[in-house]
């Protein structure tokens, strides 16, 4: 990964919604509902909405 993508990472905050992190991913919305439901996104759910965890689908990218 290079240092530009690092930067994106960096200006977003703690939690994403899950269109946002689809839109970053380049998947669907959808496709990233099943991957948070599946474990595969990390996610967190608060007051009944699901949030991507940022420093997650970070690490997540880097390892891909």
């Amino acid at each position: 990964m290079n240092e530009k993508s690092g930067d994106v990472f960096d200006t977003l905050p703690f939690f994403l919604s899950v269109a946002r992190a689809a839109s970053l991913l380049g998947i669907s919305r959808s496709a990233a509902y099943r991957l948070a439901a599946s474990g595969e996104l990390p996610c967190r759910r608060l007051g009944g909405r699901v949030y991507i965890v940022t420093a997650g689908l970070r690490d997540l990218v880097q390892a891909a």
